[in-house]
């Protein structure tokens, strides 16, 4: 979801009893007659209903209405119910409409991190917050303070209503309001104009398409392959109309007999070549194709069997019995000519016996998408090699040759550049020529001085971006003549937090996947997460089901974007929105389970 809330936000900390509620009610008409318009948002701990008991839109939402929008000449008003989960803060920002508005009070909701005005009374003997809240700008008290935030008598209004004027007038309150391609579209008034991650993606999707090329692969070799055309089946599926079960196959106007001459017995891949006559039964089992005029069957536990003067009769004991029933007629799963999976298909296990069903051992798929890696850094060495003196193992490489296998493309390991302008030159122009994607990790970061960023600017069209997320900050994207390019942070753990979120989703959509999302669940913390308000944090994570049936997930422990381990640890990263600072046990979070 695109974030366009751009308006400024500002909070009340207080304890309870301080009198936020009855400050804002005197502070709201004085910013109005400073010409701001407001918005409110106010959270409740407890249950609430702004509907009076026997009005017409609580009798209408009592009567099991989940959402009920009331409307007259003066207001209007949506009432949505959440009996499974809270709404976000973010979901609840994104309701108003902010090209409206020029600042939105808040109350409540503490453990988010955005500006906050901290309110203190003397008689309540409460404990300061603003030592420990960097988010807190300004202080409102009846007690003497020395601090170096601004300071207000608590019941001074109009020197309140002057100090929030002035910083959303000028702006320092949160950014001026911003396009929908800005690259500080959100409601983020601490962190720098990085790209978001939504952005990163967004634009990395625009700029690649699908590639060309198509092979004719066996079946058995066919798996993770993306079709390049529709399978169509030629054959009715299944091919006779065929009995459901293990029984005795009668004539449909035959179901009210009480007794039946057994003329054969069918067994699967064979067949009975003659119509049924009257009160005639054949022992069938399961898959064999009725006779053509007995299509209904009668179970076998339903049935007794035995002989007179040398014939075999059959009973069904007074069973009910549905003319019809338990027969599969031909063509029921798939009719000759249908469309069986659409061109873009991506082909698992499943789809590789459905296709070999239809008497099909040959499928066009689109070729595997051919990406170029390599390393580079005097640094970084081989692991078959004795270490050296202030070197390092070259991880990433290997990293990335697992993620790219997953994905089934063609790797092109140009393994380890020294850092010479010429060779890691001549190796870019190679890769770009040769592959379809080049994908390389670290010397992208503000203030490297690596050579493949140079390189990378004179002879690419690359954009050296600082994204809004932990880990994985700098990202170096765009062309090498007109194939796609990566440049990846450096950190091991960095490397493939990127991969998932933007290397990922570009192979799968020039693989032919145009529709692909990654897969998102709703967890249960089971632990306090840690964050920072303005950024994505993505934490390594455990997910499990607990005693109750629920989805949990817990951290995988320190998580130094260096600490490699926590990735071979997790089975899922825990996406944390930019509008959190904290999330706290029990709440939930948004998890991306891992590929096996």
């Amino acid at each position: 979801m695109k974030m366009i809330c751009n308006t400024p936000i500002l909070g009340f900390a207080a304890f309870s009893g301080t009198g936020k509620t009855t400050l804002l009610e005197q502070l709201i008409p004085l910013l109005t007659s400073a010409g701001l318009k407001l918005g409110v948002l106010k959270h409740a701990h407890h249950n609430f209903d702004i509907d009076q008991e026997g009005k017409d839109s609580y009798r209408l939402r009592k009567a099991g209405a989940t959402q009920m929008y009331i409307s007259s000449r003066y207001r209007n008003a949506m009432i949505t119910e959440t009996p499974d989960e809270e709404a976000t803060f973010e979901h609840l920002l994104m309701q108003f409409k902010h090209d409206e508005l020029d600042l939105i009070l808040i109350e409540g909701f503490k453990s988010q991190s955005f500006p906050k005005i901290e309110l203190r009374r003397e008689a309540l003997q409460n404990p300061w917050m603003h030592p420990n809240d960097e988010n807190i700008i300004a202080v409102a008290t009846d007690i003497a303070l020395d601090c170096s935030l601004p300071k207000f008598e608590i019941n001074d209004l109009d020197a309140i209503a002057e100090f929030i004027s002035t910083r959303v007038k000028s702006g320092d309150l949160a950014g001026k309001k911003q396009s929908e391609d800005s690259v500080a579209a959100c409601c983020d008034t601490l962190s720098p104009a990085f790209l978001s991650v939504e952005q990163g993606i967004e634009r990395i999707l625009d700029a690649v398409s699908e590639i060309e090329g198509e092979i004719r692969v066996e079946v058995d070799h066919a798996l993770k392959d993306i079709l390049a055309e529709d399978v169509v089946s030629n054959i009715n599926v299944p091919q006779h109309t065929n009995s459901a079960m293990d029984g005795f196959a009668i004539r449909d106007e035959d179901v009210s007999l009480e007794r039946f001459k057994l003329v054969a017995e069918v067994m699967a891949g064979q067949n009975y070549p003659h119509p049924l006559q009257l009160g005639e039964a054949v022992k069938i089992m399961t898959g064999a194709p009725v006779p053509s005029n007995g299509t209904t069957v009668v179970m076998r536990e339903q049935s007794d069997t035995f002989s007179e003067a040398g014939i075999d009769f059959v009973t069904f004991n007074g069973a009910t019995i549905k003319a019809g029933q338990n027969v599969r007629s031909a063509g029921e799963d798939l009719a000759k000519g249908q469309s069986v999976f659409e061109k873009g298909c991506k082909i698992g296990p499943a789809e590789m016996g459905m296709i070999a069903s239809l008497g099909i051992n040959q499928c066009l798929v689109k070729r595997k998408l051919k990406v170029a890696i390599f390393s580079t850094g005097d640094e970084v060495q081989h692991p078959s090699q004795s270490q050296k003196e202030n070197c390092i193992y070259d991880s990433n490489r290997y990293s990335l040759i697992g993620l790219l296998t997953q994905l089934n493309c063609e790797i092109l390991d140009l393994g380890i550049l020294e850092d010479d302008h010429h060779q890691i030159e001549k190796a870019v122009s190679e890769a770009a020529q040769n592959a379809d994607l080049v994908l390389t990790t670290g010397g992208v970061s503000v203030g490297d001085a690596d050579y493949i960023k140079d390189v990378l600017e004179q002879n690419g069209n690359i954009d050296f971006w600082r994204i809004n997320m932990r880990p994985g900050r700098p990202l170096a994207f765009g062309k090498i003549g007109e194939t796609p390019f990566f440049g990846l942070p450096g950190n091991p753990v960095a490397t493939m937090v990127s991969f998932i979120n933007f290397v990922e989703p570009a192979i799968r959509k020039m693989q032919g996947e145009e529709e692909w999302k990654p897969t998102k669940l709703r967890a249960l913390a089971s632990e306090s997460l840690r964050s920072r308000h303005g950024r994505t944090e993505f934490t390594r994570g455990v997910y499990s089901l607990n005693e109750q049936g629920q989805l949990v997930v817990r951290s995988t422990g320190k998580q130094g974007s260096g600490i490699l381990r926590s990735m071979s640890e997790a089975n899922c990263l825990i996406e944390i929105e930019p509008l959190y600072a904290k999330v706290e046990q029990g709440e939930l979070v948004t998890i991306i389970p891992l590929t096996v």
